[in-house]
């Protein structure tokens, strides 16, 4: 659907060792490191929707 087909990607060896490589830097790159993080556990607070109509 996106990106390479899966039969190029791994029809040799270096081209497999290449996409594990970049899939590894993606999620490396995306999960926060631990001294990042608070107590609670979470990177960042919570979520609050902006258009949420108010609880009356």
């Amino acid at each position: 659907m996106f990106g390479p087909r899966l039969t190029t990607i791994f029809a040799s060896r270096w081209k497999a060792l290449w996409w594990a490589g970049s899939i590894l830097l993606l999620t490396w790159s995306l999960v926060p490191a631990a001294e990042d993080r608070d107590s609670s556990g979470s990177a960042r607070p919570a979520h609050v929707d902006p258009w949420a109509k108010d609880a009356k």
